[in-house]
């Protein structure tokens, strides 16, 4: 199900200059006061139809005109047969705002589902922050058991996909079956996947492009070919969607659902994964840069085990990227330095690189970490002529590949991290600098030193006290990033209590609301319960959704159980509020909340607003507790209710009963510049995109 947006919900974000988005059954609910940005490469069908726009112009401060009501279903609101271009805007909010980044970084800093499903650990004790600490008992357990998921939930949603025909309700049910997974038999074979494969023909594009996507997401390798079929646009692929051409769209979608797959695939699997995705990468002859995007996205999911292979005898030229994990790395290498290359395609190849580093061997790590962070670093110094969106790009990684550590090249970063705020007059880059600073202090050097953490702090107070009133936000954002990443690695050095002494002491005395939001998350994410006094009063004072649901987050992160009670009176005034609700039962289910789950069932069964529909939906899947069950399968089951609430029912239930701890979709939102956009990949005026699938 896709986003629907609702002027409705807009009315309270005009101070922050951004859309409000709710949606239907698969659109991804990011919170109070937040979108996404416009696709940046949508445009362009297959081979042959006009290509789109250039790329995105930076959006002004003022917030878009809002958008009326979209019915749900096929892209645009419209349920007609598939399209053969996609559309882009050019204008929108201001990307600038730090609530984006967190928006598409949040899940592993909420890791709700762990707080719920595993028993809750005690509020204030060390190993609430730091994955220790002592849980109750299993009994207690909120986890649904396999018996209830696959005797209640799964044949519900079957049945759904065998008798209804409605967008929200079909790709809601394959979306939550995808989640659930099956038990394969002997032979490896999948029901579900059988039952999700035969939706790639159906007339309707929303659907087809669902369940290519859905493929992935179920993750079973046997989908490869199908998957590679549709990305390749073969003959094979054109008879499973019924179409002389495989869309652009479907394409792109299958490229996401290989790199879905091969993130937990075998070797051999990983290796024939990647060999199809460069393959397309060389061939892409569509007008859109979403093929080629979704590609390279996928790509840095799917390490090759083997690291290094032999150069045969006479052999010349790179090798095959599939061969090794350096071929990969020097094959997105080679791309990134050739600038015949569209520009936002590109800027997706420092992410990839970056996360393909990871977990190679220390000595070819090393080597490699210099190799690319020297590319990296001469593409985002201030005498590059490379694009904003590459340098953007550039800057994130460095917060994947720096360290704290006394290594010349961890120095290097490190200044030049620093040197962002005066060398860049880009505004995103200096935004991105503080995150990739405050991620690169809170990791240890390779010989396990952390001297680079005295130099990190400081940048960042200097920041928050005497930077602009656009940086310091982020500064508070960022410290409260380097803050809870130090307190996962059992450290507390001195910077550490000066940060937390110095966000404190800004949230205190804040006004803004942008700002006071941003640091109610940083205090919340480095769970600094001294600042839980000045959250409280922050809540009550407070009349501004946006502003008030980013505190009452902050102290569910935090793990303030005094916060129950004023945080449960929210939810009760709030069935009109659908931002301020969505944040505040999130809240409450960090915080362990035993009664929150009836309270949120009885308000969606009476609920007849979208939006509120929308906000409950995603709550009950995000808390994921097994009571939310039965009520949510009567729901899919009730015929007397709208399409969209039944929809929102088996979206719930797929977040609920899902085989993974973190939402499918974080594996490609988390380090994400999401300035290099493409209609397939982020999408707010349609909700189109895979990262606006629940």
């Amino acid at each position: 199900m896709k986003k629907l947006l609702l002027t409705a919900a807009l009315a309270a974000l005009g101070m922050l200059g951004m859309q409000s988005p709710s949606f239907a059954h698969g659109g991804q609910y990011r919170g109070p006061g937040d979108t996404v940005p416009p696709g940046g490469g949508g445009g362009g069908g297959g081979a042959g139809t006009a290509p789109g726009p250039a790329g995105p112009t930076t959006p002004g401060s003022a917030g878009p005109t809002a958008p009326g009501p979209l019915s749900p279903g096929a892209p645009g609101g419209s349920t007609a047969s598939k399209p053969t271009t996609g559309t882009t805007t050019a204008s929108g909010p201001d990307l600038t705002v730090w609530s984006f980044w967190w928006e598409f970084n949040k899940e592993p800093y909420l890791n709700l589902k762990s707080h719920i499903q595993e028993g809750q650990i005690e509020s204030g004790s060390e190993g609430f922050f730091l994955g220790r600490g002592e849980k109750k008992e299993a009994k207690n357990s909120l986890r649904p058991s396999e018996n209830q998921i696959r005797e209640k939930v799964v044949p519900a949603l079957l049945r759904a996909l065998e008798t209804e025909t409605n967008n929200d309700i079909v790709t809601g049910a394959m979306i939550a079956l995808a989640k659930i997974g099956d038990v394969k038999g002997e032979s490896g074979e999948s029901e579900f996947e059988q039952v999700i494969k035969h939706f790639l023909g159906d007339s309707n594009q929303e659907i087809s492009e669902t369940a290519a996507v859905a493929l992935g997401i179920l993750a079973n390798p046997k989908s490869i070919p199908t998957l590679a079929a549709l990305m390749e646009d073969t003959p094979e692929g054109r008879k499973l969607v019924g179409d002389p051409e495989v869309p652009y769209r479907t394409r792109a979608f299958a490229a996401y659902g290989l790199g879905l797959i091969g993130k937990q695939a075998s070797a051999e699997e990983r290796q024939t994964i990647v060999e199809h995705l460069a393959k397309t990468i060389a061939s892409d002859n569509t007008s859109s840069r979403d093929l080629q995007i979704a590609c390279i996205i996928s790509m840095g999911l799917v390490p090759i085990e083997q690291m290094e292979a032999p150069v045969a005898e006479g052999e010349e030229g790179p090798q095959p990227p599939y061969l090794s994990r350096t071929a990969q790395l020097q094959f997105l290498l080679d791309f990134l330095a050739d600038d015949t290359n569209n520009f936002l395609i590109r800027a997706h190849c420092p992410t990839a690189l970056g996360r393909l580093l990871d977990g190679m061997p220390a000595d070819l790590h090393e080597t490699w970490r210099n190799k690319i962070a020297d590319d990296l670093l001469d593409r985002m110094s201030k005498s590059s002529d490379e694009p904003r969106e590459v340098q953007q790009s550039c800057i994130l990684a460095m917060g994947l590949i720096g360290t704290a550590g006394d290594t010349d090249l961890d120095k290097k970063i490190r200044k030049a991290l620093a040197e962002v705020p005066k060398n860049l007059s880009d505004q995103q880059s200096r935004n991105f600098a503080l995150i990739a600073m405050a991620k690169v202090a809170g990791t240890p050097g390779p010989d396990g030193s952390e001297s680079g953490i005295k130099d990190a702090s400081e940048f960042l107070l200097k920041q928050l006290e005497r930077g602009k009133s656009t940086i310091k936000p982020w500064a508070g954002l960022a410290i409260g990033v380097l803050g809870r990443k130090l307190k996962e690695q059992g450290t507390a050095p001195p910077e550490l209590v000066a940060l937390g002494d110095a966000l404190r002491s800004a949230l205190k005395a804040e006004k803004d609301k942008s700002r006071l939001g941003a640091y109610s998350i940083g205090v919340g994410i480095m769970g600094d319960q001294e600042a839980s006094k000045t959250l409280l009063e922050h809540l009550e004072k407070l009349s501004e959704d946006t502003a008030r649901g980013y505190v009452a987050l902050g102290l569910g992160l935090m793990g303030d159980l005094n916060a129950k009670e004023p945080i449960g009176r929210i939810i009760e005034e709030s069935k009109y509020r659908p931002d301020l609700l969505k944040q505040a039962a999130i809240s409450l289910g960090l915080l362990g909340d035993k009664e929150l789950v009836g309270k949120l069932v009885k308000m969606l069964q009476s609920s007849k607003s979208l939006a509120t529909q929308a906000a409950i939906s995603s709550a009950l899947g995000f808390i994921g507790d097994q009571h939310s069950i039965d009520p949510l399968v009567n729901m899919l089951q009730d015929k007397e209710l709208t399409s969209q609430a039944r929809g929102f029912a088996a979206v719930a239930l797929g977040i609920v009963a899902d085989k993974e701890p973190l939402p499918w979709n974080t594996k490609i939102a988390v380090d994400l510049n999401y300035r290099a956009s493409a209609t397939t990949l982020v999408d707010s005026t349609n909700g189109t995109g895979i990262l606006d699938i629940l």
